[in-house]
Parts: C-alpha cells; structure tokens; sequence
C-alpha cells in the first residue's frame, strides 16, 4: 500500500510557524523523519493558503526537496497555490485534490492535464456529500467522464469516497461501513483507477489515545478490500507494520472479524481483543461510543 506522509499539515502549530517564519530545518526534519519511515510520498497540506500564495508554495516545495527524493502530493485548495506547487515539483507530483464540484473541476482539473500528474478526485459534488454508495459510484463516474474529456486517463486518477469521523452523530459509523464497501467495488466500476483515503479523518473527534488504533483497524480492513494508498501518519510504527504484514495474528484476527467469525476472546491477549473489538465497531457491528474497549 502507498503511504502519503500527512505530517505536514499547516493546522499543526509547527508546521503553521515554520512556513510563516520560513524555518527549513523545522520542515526538513519532518520530511527526513518520514522519508525514514518508509513512507513513498509526502503531503504538503496548506490548506486555502490566502497570503503570499506562490512565493510560500515554491519556498515550501524547494525546501521539501531538499530534504527527500520522495516524489509530493500538493494538499491545497487554492488553485494559485496549486500550480506553483506542482510547477516547483521535480518529479511527476500528485494533485490533492480534485472533486466533482464545479469550481474543482473547471480549476483543478485542467491543472492535472496541464502538469501531466496523479490527481486525487473525491466523490464531493455542488450537492454535498453523496448519502449513499450507489450515489458515490453516480458522482465518481462523472467526474472520472468530465478527466477523460480533458485527456486525464483512468490510470491517474486516485478516488476519494472522503471518511467521515467515526464518532459523528448518526452518520458517522454508516459512512465508515458504506466507505469500505465502496472501496470494494470501486475497481470493478472504474477500471484502472487507483483508491486514496485521509485515514486520520476517521478518528477525528475521538480522544487522542484512542485515535492510532482506530486508525490502524481501519487501514487493515480498508487493505484488505483492495485500498490502494492512504495519507497517513508513517510515525506510527504499528501502522507500518500492519501495512507490511509484520503482524499477522492481528491482521488474521481483523479479517475474521470482517468476515463475522466467531472469536473467543478469552483466549486472546489484550491488544489482540482491543483489536477484535475495533473492527467490531468499523463494521457497525458495535454501536459507536468513545468507552468501545470497555464493553
């Protein structure tokens, strides 16, 4: 599986002040940390980015280079601040990201087709978030139509049915369970294209304790369904085991979850039944609550 670093992100308050203080060392060391970690590309999330868009852009990409020969996923939704991201770009860069709205497509798009990259294009439209996986499968094939008009082919574009945090309100545990249905068919209704998820999104909202096991359950059961990459945290040393296989008695344990076997937990270690009782709760089998382990 692909690991897009996501460390990098201007809503960490280092990051925020290394970029506005213009401080190399506090961006190469991340860079380095998760070049180090066996991730394969690193995200440079910038978020809207509304003051010295271009010169910030090309000051952030040339110091992430500096520091990795990994190739960047530009994470804005500035269009500026996109195209001197990807223009900075020494290898081929991935755009993230693209989506059905109208803006999106009309700007982000033609972007894509202009810097010859990977594009992320989420399922979102002018109406929303599609409720369901049949309207997600709907939105997905007219945007990947509208890239193949620009000359975008299938095989560039890496989809984005957008998690919800788990621990939202009434939908949030539906849309975790249709996501990995979605994830499954997502092949076999769009030949050639590649699958991406922001895996942190999930565990949004959840004490921070908790977050990396959600996060981890998740990814394996996501992998298993066919999940081609994810933008995910490469720090996390149990997640890139997982992703690697090095820990096969909780990734068997995950899938006969994912396929309602029966498991005895009494004969399990504790992680393994923090693990079992997860996946429980990604599947919907157990009703979400932030004391899930407990029960």
């Amino acid at each position: 599986m692909i690991i897009i670093g996501e460390n990098i992100h201007v809503i960490a308050q280092a990051v925020s002040t290394a970029m506005r203080e213009r401080n190399a060392k506090v961006i190469q060391d991340l860079t380095k940390a998760q070049t180090e970690a066996g991730a394969d590309y690193i995200d440079l999330n910038v978020g809207p980015m509304k003051k010295d868009t271009e010169e910030t852009m090309q000051w952030l990409v040339s110091t992430v280079q500096g520091a990795t020969d990994l190739q960047l996923s530009i994470d804005t939704l500035n269009p500026v601040a996109m195209e001197a991201g990807l223009k900075a770009c020494q290898k081929r860069p991935l755009l993230n990201s693209a989506s059905g709205k109208t803006t999106s497509k009309e700007q982000m798009l033609p972007l894509a087709k202009k810097y010859n990259c990977n594009v992320v294009i989420s399922v979102m439209t002018d109406k929303g978030m599609p409720p369901d996986v049949e309207s997600k499968v709907d939105s997905i094939m007219g945007t990947v139509e509208y890239a193949n008009e620009l000359g975008i082919p299938n095989e560039d574009i890496w989809v984005d049915p957008i998690l919800l945090p788990i621990s939202t309100a009434g939908e949030g545990q539906r849309f975790t369970v249709l996501n990995l249905e979605f994830i499954k068919i997502l092949g076999d209704v769009l030949p050639g294209v590649k699958s991406t998820v922001g895996l942190s999104n999930t565990s949004n909202g959840v004490p921070d304790q908790l977050r990396p096991l959600l996060n981890r359950t998740y990814l394996v059961m996501l992998g298993r369904n066919g999940l081609y990459s994810a933008i995910a945290d490469p720090l996390d040393k149990e997640l890139m085991s997982l992703i690697k296989g090095g820990i096969p008695k909780i990734i068997e344990l995950i899938h006969k979850t994912m396929d309602k076997e029966d498991i005895d937990l009494s004969a399990l270690s504790q992680k393994q039944v923090e693990y079992v009782k997860t996946a429980r709760v990604l599947m919907g089998e157990t009703l979400y609550s932030d004391a899930w382990l407990e029960s």
